[in-house]
């Protein structure tokens, strides 16, 4: 865990005007910094960033945090990595915790590790230019030299020992670590991938961390890839999410396919919001990544069994995490096309209106579960109810989960609340009415609270899911504000402290012991701001340092209320003063009905 003071410390250097300029441009519009929205489509401006909150928010599609936040959202990174780019930005470094020389080598492994995958990168790069046969496998697929340079695809000589070129000691254990060479039983080394067309895996930071080789002729394996290594995790790593965020981002909608060759045929084609996975089936992972990063998500596979195996695997993956304003969909080509193949037969235009008709995740489970059942006697039906009901049963989403036993109820001839007792909600699944949807699978709630009825829309990291997110209007439709549902008294009160630090000097409320309320959240806040006075502290030192607390909740309830209000006209002193009047009131209130509820219980009325 990364310690709260070197997040401030961070956060006190780091400028969120300059860290989001630097990827999206922004227009200065009075006090404050303006743009289109980089996470929704749109022609009027409607993203704002406050230098002097060091905040960012969007009116359109309720994106909102704070540079580290924004890093993570725009990169699709995790928050370590997040922390770790803007501290090298600013020339600081990140601080190792628990076992510091274990921690310490491991840092020097990676970037030995990492030092070494570039340089076999740049050597098959180079090799390709001196392989004419290469060059023409690549012309033959159809691909131009432009699109091999934009994904830096190269070539692994035909030589047992070829990174000799690459690599200053070929006997260095960082080779093998790195997956590169393979150590024979006789002590004989030599390369892994041998006359192959090489397809660098990059992480979400362009580094290479692993390669997919596609072997020349008639060979096997077709595919051979990196195996698992410090750098590398198949499970993890998507190939083409680094080229492809851009797209993934504007189009909010994510394309999987199998293949390296898909991905690259696509991306020269025109379609470049398409990733592959590496030579696994689709993971929980996989999945929780993608939804994170785009709201509509469509498997592609091909047309034959073991395209149709991959693609129930992959829903079988998604059933526990996809959520409620989520679209997951199926697509599958006609059996003799791969996506590269079709793309390049009948054009970007074709593949997109397949995209378009693609199965949604409800019919294609029920229709693949109808296929192994005689639907039209009643031992079938209950037998599609039996084989339902275990997949049912996964899906956390609200509205999915009851729509899904509709769609069961229909097809079998009974009624909802028939299929109910056979297939009960999970107590997993969330209230509709509330809006909230369950936690994906593995994810974790702090103490219980994110389940709390008047804590349901409020705490959601961004590495969870999205916070208050749609999809957001049309381009050049004009961004409609988002509504937020009414603030208690503390959380108002968190609120005028985030943006007057100061103010947290004159909250003389106190809580009892471990409170998990809005007011002891407040507490919490006015006693942090005051142990960190005359430190410059702002709204987005405050926010990122209860990101990891239960009391996260309400401090980002709050955060979002400074954007429903024009802060510079309010009196915020007397404002402050009206509320801490009202939360003395309602606790004197709250404890005079205790006392009340004490001394009948000491007389025996209750």
């Amino acid at each position: 865990m990364i310690p709260q003071d070197f997040i401030q410390q961070l956060l006190a250097r780091v400028d969120i005007v300059d860290v989001v300029d630097r990827r999206v441009k922004l227009k200065k519009a009075g006090q404050n910094y303006s743009a289109c929205c980089p996470f929704h489509s749109e022609k009027t401006p409607s993203f704002s960033v406050s230098p002097t909150k060091q905040f960012y928010h969007c009116f359109g599609c309720g994106a909102h945090g704070t540079a580290i936040s924004f890093l993570m959202e725009y990169n699709g990174m995790g928050f370590r990595e997040a922390v770790q780019e803007l501290a090298e930005g600013v020339g600081m470094t990140l601080p190792v915790e628990a076992n510091r020389e274990q921690s310490l080598e491991k840092a020097r492994v990676s970037a030995s590790l990492a030092e070494v995958m570039s340089a076999a990168m740049q050597f098959y790069r180079r090799a390709l230019k001196d392989s004419p046969a290469a060059i023409d496998y690549l012309k033959s697929r159809g691909l131009t030299g432009e699109i091999a340079a934009k994904f830096a695809l190269g070539y692994a000589p035909d030589a047992w020992q070829g990174l000799k070129a690459a690599v200053e000691d070929y006997t260095s254990s960082a080779l093998k670590d790195c997956g590169l060479v393979v150590d024979s039983d006789e002590g004989r080394r030599y390369d892994r991938f041998r006359d192959r067309v090489m397809f660098p895996i990059l992480d979400q930071r362009g580094n290479v961390i692993g390669f997919g080789g596609r072997v020349i002729g008639n060979g096997e394996p077709k595919y051979l890839n990196s195996p698992e290594t410090p750098l590398f995790e198949k499970g993890r790593e998507l190939y083409g999410l680094f080229h492809a965020r851009r797209a993934i981002r504007d189009y909010s909608t994510v394309i999987v396919v199998e293949g390296y060759m898909d991905v690259v045929a696509l991306a020269q084609a025109g379609v470049e919001n398409v990733v592959a996975t590496l030579g696994t089936a689709t993971t929980p992972m996989h999945v929780e990544k993608l939804l994170t990063l785009a709201d509509n998500l469509v498997f592609c596979f091909d047309g034959d069994k073991a395209g149709q195996r991959a693609a129930w695997r992959a829903l079988e993956q998604t059933l526990p995490i996809v959520r409620d304003g989520k679209d997951v969909r199926f697509l599958f080509l006609p059996a003799e096309d791969d996506p590269d193949t079709f793309v390049r037969r009948l054009g970007k235009d074709a593949f997109l209106a397949e995209v378009k008709n693609a199965k949604p995740l409800s019919l294609f489970l029920l229709d693949e579960l109808r296929t192994q059942v005689d639907a039209a006697s009643d031992e079938g039906r209950a037998r599609l109810m039996t084989l339902a009901k275990p997949l049912i049963g996964q899906v956390r989403a609200p509205a999915l989960a009851l729509m899904l036993r509709r769609k069961l109820a229909d097809e079998i001839g009974l009624s909802v609340i028939e299929i109910e007792r056979v297939v009960p909600l999970s107590p997993q699944v969330g209230n509709i009415g509330n809006g909230s949807s369950a936690n994906p699978a593995g994810a974790s709630t702090v103490g219980g609270r994110a389940n709390r009825a008047d804590a349901a829309d409020w705490g959601k990291s961004k590495t969870d899911k999205p916070f208050l997110r749609k999809k957001g209007p049309e381009a050049g439709a004009p961004a409609p504000r988002i509504k937020l549902p009414p603030a208690s008294r503390p959380v108002l009160a968190i609120s005028r402290m985030l943006v007057r630090p100061k103010l947290a000097n004159v909250f003389d409320l106190s809580v009892e012991g471990e409170d998990e309320t809005a007011l002891g959240a407040a507490f919490r806040v006015a006693t942090y701001i005051r142990d960190h006075d005359g430190e410059n502290i702002n709204q987005a030192m405050i926010v990122e340092h209860f990101r990891p607390t239960p009391d996260w909740i309400f401090v980002n309830q709050a955060s979002l209320l400074l954007t429903e209000v024009d802060i510079d006209r309010l009196d915020l002193d007397t404002e402050f003063a009206e509320t801490l009047a009202r939360l003395r009131a309602d606790a004197a209130a709250a404890a005079k009905r205790a006392d009340e509820v004490r001394r009948a219980r000491d007389l025996g009325l209750s």
